[in-house]
């Protein structure tokens, strides 16, 4: 497989994470907002989300899921995301399921209708979000059901859990910002809560520590709960086998990958509440993403290597 269309795949499916997470959590956002806007803001996302230097800010919830699903200047707008989906999936049609590809084409249709921002200043914003969650659910099941399993498929997921990883830790970091800010346990709850909410593990949470939001809790869940889909071990887990099956049919070279994968997987699995208390939960998160940006670094490196 040549590396231009490697790369394309990889990138296809990260877009499409990246904006089912910010779209999840501006929906969160959009509740908590609601009921606590004194502790619930929107400038941590536009702060994170729009990195772009647009300079822009607002306590408006319209205004800002407006800017964060339009605007063209924003880079981490749904629109420019999807659209760059897009471009990746026009690029790699052979590669993909024609399903896959009629579900982005679709959902760029619809973003792109002149009549879509004023549906958001006519309806309920959250009906507005949710049908545009419900494109990336559409595409995450024409792609389970239709793509073949091969070297695109594996590539997609890397792209997908890459990203996901990313996106979990960055969700987990915006909390601990807030969190800090309060030494009230009740308002600490509420952003735990939030967190949950956002990464859809409020209901999985429920099951097994019942209503009471303790961090240790949380933190064993986001981080290490095998079953949870998007816990940061489940991910690493799914991210290794997907390099693992590229490295067998022979799409990837062995070299260092499989130790840094590994070396993770075991760091995150056995890693002890005590010690990540000990050099601090954001310390614990940056070493991941670091870990996250390296292995990313190393597929591009030993695969395109391979080629070029």
């Amino acid at each position: 497989m040549l590396s231009r269309v490697a790369n394309n795949l990889i990138w296809l499916d990260r877009y499409m994470e990246r904006g089912y997470g910010i779209l999840s959590l501006l929906k969160v956002n959009f509740y908590a907002n609601q009921d606590s806007p004194e502790l619930f803001s929107w400038t941590p996302i536009i702060h994170n989300y729009d990195v772009d230097g647009t300079n822009f800010s607002t306590e408006d919830a319209i205004e800002c899921i407006e800017h964060m699903v339009f605007n063209t200047n924003n880079s981490n707008s749904i629109l420019n995301i999807v659209t760059k989906a897009r471009e990746n999936a026009r690029s790699v049609q052979e590669h993909i399921s024609r399903e896959m590809w009629l579900s982005i084409n679709d959902y760029y249709l619809f973003l792109i209708d002149k009549n879509l921002p004023k549906k958001l200043q006519e309806e309920d914003p959250l009906e507005f979000l949710d049908n545009l969650k419900f494109f990336h659910l559409n595409y995450y099941a024409n792609m389970e059901i239709t793509q073949g399993r091969g070297a695109s498929y594996y590539f997609l997921n890397v792209g997908r859990y890459l990203e996901r990883v990313i996106l979990i830790s960055e969700f987990t970091a915006l909390k601990l910002m807030e969190i800090s800010k309060t030494t009230d346990k009740l308002e600490q709850s509420f952003y735990w809560k939030n967190l949950l909410l956002s990464i859809g593990g409020y209901r999985h949470y429920l099951k097994t520590h019942k209503s009471s939001f303790e961090q240790e809790n949380i933190i064993t869940m986001i981080f290490q709960d095998e079953l949870f889909p998007k816990s940061v071990y489940y991910c690493i887990n799914k991210l290794n086998k997907h390099i693992n099956s590229l490295i067998q049919s022979n799409e990837l070279e062995k070299n260092n990958l499989e130790f840094l994968l590994g070396k993770l997987e075991s760091t995150i699995k056995y890693t002890t509440i005590e010690s990540i208390n000990a050099q601090g939960l954001d310390n614990f998160i940056k070493d991941i993403k670091e870990d996250i940006k390296n292995i990313s670094l190393t597929v591009n490196t030993v695969y395109f290597s391979q080629v070029n």
